[in-house]
């Protein structure tokens, strides 16, 4: 049982609408709102299943009627105060709140079942959420409320959810008063309070460092040592408590706290199994909202004695989310623990080991602190989940490089027999697996094959898709190479050609592919790989690297003017390219990508362009390169891609796939997205997309809403070409185009 004090989310009017009300379940995610009268009366209960029995019994519908009208007026209720028990008693799988009301009759809690969802601020921790990381700043700041202002601008570029504090009254703390002189003290005592009397912040002090900490960004919390601090904070307005292990067994101050309502951090370090287990029958019973921490109190924690393993039985005694509070030296057990399932992450956070007190050399400076946030992201990543295992797009473009397909060994003709001794297995992976030999077998060839052709996952199946005439309201055209650029246009209708460069393409002589004048335009995609391991890049910040992409995207231009003779739509021929500027291990912060950009317009004015368009594609955030991934900076926010099209007079190529990518990652509106830079765009590529970087997919297989995407084009950018850049539609003469264009004829 929990009982929860945040009841603004639950709570309606009763002559509110019922449609007001059903967004507030909506957004509460309850399933349940409380209608009150104007005075605060609790009045009645509406739960989904009440709207739903109301529903059923309309003639008419009309939302608009008040909350009243449908909520259940015969509801159970409990007094604030009530002993847990009796309130237990009333949860059922019927009943999953019961409210609680003062002598008024005014709602002031509402007990329901225990959910494993805590919200602190704006942080929801749950078991899908990333960690709720502390920077335990504990008393750190010596004392110096300057201090504290420059460890909490350090937590917050170090990435910490939140910056913490510790609060004591020493004078009803210790039974000596605080006297840090007091000659009968133990020197670990002494030595403490010492410590204590000297480097404490006052309530005034304390409040400050709170306010800084809203002003820049991160969220206050404290742990409270007495009742004194806790009534303190309470008049601040904390939205939660850190418990220290101390506390842990003190069980008149958890009532105390638990009365509060707020989500109380629990660390369970210097407690034993049977005091564990009697604190969260406490908490349980008195319906508290709480995370417990596996915590080892020495400091620093020998690595032997700190049993990860633990938090496994901790998760399963305290019924609730787990987290864990680190003493021990370095990052490393930290960032373990979150693959163990700690969804809080607490370690102490100093700018200077060395200084006086003994947390400091505990505690992570501030770059040790970023490098264990960083890598418990990093974890957090790769956990995923343990459902089916799918291929990463990665995986999947090297399983075509690297892996095996089944091919044909002999001619044969439509209709003829697959016997087991055509078929063979051989590299490169873009066919059919091996492991599906057995099902080609007997089965009825549905197109001609030749001698080394693959066998596609079509061919088991009842009909292909084949190539038509196409129409739409703009032009469009395929993605090619010089091999199959006659074939494709021997089966359909394309207003332009894109050619597909590879580097090695730069080498051919283009006269023996090219034996006339095509009436279509031209467009030409720029290799991303060069000879030698070269991946363009015209915003390197290392000088040759950077002279060497120029060269080479000169080259591709040179290749361009040539290729122009050949089409005679094409008066100024798009070069699309990715420019470059993408990192290795982080993406950069907005801060440093103006440089990049300075180097890629320097780049640009020392090409030779005359007679052809450079127009640089969007960009993923976590782009594919030959099957490895990196981090993309440039072309990738729109403000960033409008501002440089309006500045240096250039135009892009709007890759939807790319940027649809880029707005799931940073949960941008595509719409919005779409909005600002369709007007600045000569030419499309158009495919799905899944995620944050499964790119080129087949129309209607990813996250994409075509028919809203076809209409903002055709207000924004009714003018600009496209292809369908399907990864891997070339494969079976095609096929992947052709199914892309059957359903992008609907919408365009």
């Amino acid at each position: 049982m929990l009982i929860d004090r945040n009841i603004a989310k639950y709570i309606v009017f009763a002559e509110d609408s019922v449609i007001n009300a059903l967004k507030k379940i909506s957004d509460n995610k309850s399933k349940v709102i409380f209608s009150v009268t104007e005075s605060g009366r609790l009045e009645g209960v509406m739960t989904d299943g009440d709207f739903r029995r109301w529903l059923i019994t309309q003639k008419t519908i009309d939302l608009n009627k008040s909350v009243s009208k449908v909520a259940n007026k015969n509801f159970k209720y409990v007094f604030d105060g009530d002993e847990p028990e009796k309130i237990q008693s009333y949860l059922s799988d019927k009943i999953e709140f019961v409210p609680l009301i003062n002598k008024s009759h005014h709602l002031v809690a509402v007990a329901r079942k225990r959910s494993n969802i805590v919200q602190i601020g704006e942080f929801t921790i749950d078991a899908e959420s990333p960690s709720f990381i502390i920077a335990e700043i504990g008393n750190n700041h010596n004392g110096s409320l300057e201090l504290a202002r420059q460890l909490i601008d350090a937590a917050v570029l170090a990435g910490a959810n939140c910056a913490k504090f510790q609060l004591r009254d020493l004078n009803s703390l210790y039974v000596n008063a605080g006297n840090a002189n007091d000659a009968k003290e133990d020197l670990g005592s002494q030595y403490t309070l010492d410590l204590l009397s000297r480097f404490q912040l006052s309530p005034e002090e304390m409040f400050a460092a709170f306010d800084y900490c809203k002003e820049q960004g991160i969220l206050p919390l404290c742990t409270p040592w007495d009742k004194n601090s806790l009534s303190l904070l309470e008049d601040y307005g904390m939205p939660a408590y850190k418990v220290a292990s101390a506390d842990f067994t003190h069980h008149d101050f958890l009532k105390v706290l638990a009365k509060t309502g707020k989500p109380l951090i629990c660390s369970t370090g210097m407690s034993t199994e049977n005091e564990i287990i009697e604190t969260v029958n406490l908490l349980q019973g008195l319906g508290a909202i709480y995370v417990l921490l596996h915590c080892n109190s020495t400091y620093p924690a020998p690595f032997k004695d700190i049993n990860l393993a633990y938090l496994d039985r901790l998760r399963e005694l305290g019924d609730c989310l787990v987290g864990y509070s680190g003493h021990e030296r370095d990052i490393n057990v930290a960032i373990a623990s979150v693959a163990r399932g700690a969804k809080v992450i607490e370690k102490h956070f100093t700018l200077d080991k060395s200084m006086e007190g003994n947390d400091h050399k505990v505690s992570l400076l501030p770059q040790e602190f970023q490098a264990m946030v960083e890598g418990i992201r990093q974890v957090e990543t790769a956990i995923g989940s343990s459902g089916d295992r799918r291929l990463s797009q990665g995986e999947l473009m090297n399983r075509e490089t690297l892996a095996k397909s089944l091919v044909i060994n002999c001619d044969l003709q439509s209709g003829e027999i697959i016997t087991e001794s055509m078929i063979e297995v051989k590299s490169p992976g873009k066919g059919l697996q091996p492991n599906r030999k057995k099902e080609l077998i007997g089965k009825k060839a549905k197109r001609n094959f030749k001698t080394g052709d693959f066998f596609y996952p079509s061919d088991l199946e009842q009909e292909r898709v084949l190539a038509r005439a196409y129409k739409f309201k703009r032009p469009w055209g395929l993605p090619v190479r010089y091999h199959d650029f006659k074939t494709i246009l021997s089966k359909t209708n394309p207003d332009l050609l894109e050619f597909h460069l590879s580097y090695k393409d730069l080498e051919q002589d283009i006269k023996q592919y090219f034996d006339r004048v095509y009436d279509l335009d031209l467009v030409v995609h720029s290799p991303e790989l060069f000879a030698g391991d070269v991946i363009l890049d015209l915003c390197s910040t290392d000088n040759d690297y950077r002279q060497h992409s120029i060269q080479e995207l000169q080259r591709v231009i040179d290749l361009t003017r040539s290729l122009k003779p050949y089409f005679s739509q094409a008066s100024r021929p798009c070069i699309v390219t990715n420019v470059g500027g993408f990192t290795e291990d982080k993406p950069l912060p907005s801060s440093d990508k103006s440089q990049l950009y300075e180097l890629l317009i320097y780049s640009l004015s020392a090409l030779d362009t005359e007679g052809v368009e450079i127009i640089p594609q969007t960009m993923p955030p976590f782009p594919w390169h030959f099957g490895g991934q990196r981090y993309h900076n440039l072309f990738v926010a729109p403000q960033d891609t409008v501002r440089f099209c309006q500045e240096q007079n250039y135009r892009i190529c709007l890759d939807v796939s790319h940027s649809k990518l880029a707005c799931n990652h940073h949960k941008w509106s595509f719409k919005e997205f779409i909005e600002q830079v369709a007007g600045y765009t000569a030419h499309l590529h158009i495919a799905d997309a899944e995620g944050i970087d499964g790119e080129g997919l087949q129309i209607g297989e990813g996250d994409i809403d075509f028919p809203a995407l076809a209409e903002d084009l055709a207000k924004t950018a009714s003018q600009a070409s496209f292809i369908p850049e399907i990864w891997q539609g070339h494969k079976n003469d095609g096929e992947g185009f052709w199914i892309s264009l059957n359903k992008l004829e609907k919408y365009f």
